[in-house]
């Protein structure tokens, strides 16, 4: 069947075919679709708008983050081409500085806990980066994934001020932590033009990148007719309008929700002492974890609720702070949060029965039944 051509472009909205082609991978990062969550919505008389983060090439929100993180060190003079990038992660950022480093024209060392969800290092490893598993320990701890993805950028650029790689280097003291370069040297290649520390918690790049890029968006896609935006241990801003509210989805065991609503890290409950002051066992990757960063201080927060139905992953914990914040709220208000990646990297944790059955977690929600539940 013939189809002309003025046929064709009947079809399709008036821009369709004059949209610019990213040219490259990074340009392809940010501008993600806004996305009505229809059962939220109708459920409660709101807007409850998502965006769709999991559609950026590498799958998640942190894309963005990598990116800015990237270029400002390259600005900055602290990473240079054919530097080695490393960072500790157990969640998406890994994944997303593993995608775009090869775009810079670096390369990506990633240190994580060996009780991560195996495809997220099997991702990592097919993106090129390389991968050290390490048992998990309390951030305090010298050998913190964390930690040791630190000392690892200070080998890194050691190794690289060195002619020949087969000189014995003295141990040096760097922060309070020993790096012994000749003992790592096989981890980084011999061309290693030095190493740069990611550092996403304190690195003030990663809230650069939402206020730069994810805030505005948001405010562009929704006109600024915005109620609230609710996020997993996130930060939103309020600068175009002061009235728009700010809520963080706390899962239970993160004192984030204490700080927020009265100053402290733990609960009345708890007694200082008796608690683990630095936890290292959370079972939602990237979120819950009792630690105060630079980033989470940036953010201005009206409240916080806790997520007190298991869906496994940051993305539905958003959907659950949405929700909860519409109760609050009433109808009739627009509501913003983010999905943050799709499960595809959490099939071995979040969607596997037998691992959630052994760790007491298996769901007995299969709709909107957590919508009953007190705040």
């Amino acid at each position: 069947m013939h189809i002309s051509i003025q046929a064709l472009m009947a079809r399709y909205p008036q821009n369709f075919f004059s949209k610019k082609v990213k040219k490259g991978l990074i340009e392809a990062i940010g501008n993600t679709p806004l996305i009505r969550i229809n059962s939220l919505s109708e459920a409660f008389g709101c807007e409850i708008l998502a965006k769709a983060e999991f559609l950026n090439p590498g799958g998640s929100v942190k894309d963005r983050v990598a990116v800015k993180i990237i270029e400002e060190a390259l600005d900055s003079g602290e990473l240079v081409e054919g530097g080695v990038i490393t960072e500790g992660s157990a969640g998406s950022t890994a994944i997303s500085l593993a995608t775009v480093a090869p775009a810079f024209g670096c390369k990506c060392h990633v240190v994580i806990p060996d009780d991560a969800a195996i495809e997220k290092s099997q991702i990592i490893e097919a993106l090129g980066a390389t991968v050290e598993r390490v048992r998990p320990v309390s951030i305090t701890h010298r050998d913190h994934f964390v930690n040791i993805a630190r000392r690892r950028a200070v080998e890194a650029k050691e190794l690289a001020s060195q002619k020949n790689n087969a000189v014995q280097l003295d141990a040096k003291q760097m922060n309070g932590y020993t790096s012994e370069v000749a003992s790592h040297a096989s981890v980084f290649p011999n061309d290693c033009k030095g190493g740069f520390f990611a550092d996403q918690f304190e690195n003030l790049a990663n809230f650069r990148a939402h206020y730069e890029g994810t805030g505005p968006e948001i405010w562009d896609q929704t006109n600024g007719n915005l109620d609230a935006f609710v996020a997993a241990a996130g930060t939103g801003g309020t600068e175009k309008n002061p009235n728009i509210k700010c809520f963080l989805i706390d899962p239970p065991g993160s004192g984030l929700f204490n700080k927020v609503t009265r100053g402290v890290m733990y609960s009345r409950e708890e007694a200082e002492g008796r608690r683990l002051k630095n936890p290292f066992d959370t079972i939602t990757e990237g979120i819950g974890i009792n630690r105060l960063t630079k980033n989470f201080m940036e953010a201005e927060l009206d409240g916080a609720f806790r997520g007190r139905a298991f869906l496994g992953s940051s993305s539905a914990m958003n959907c659950v702070g949405a929700a909860r914040v519409a109760q609050s709220l009433g109808p009739g208000h627009t509501i913003v949060t983010i999905l943050c990646d799709n499960g595809m990297r959490h099939l071995s944790k979040f969607y596997d029965p037998q691992y959630l059955s052994q760790h007491g977690l298996s769901p007995s929600a299969t709709g909107l039944e957590f919508l009953s539940r007190d705040l």
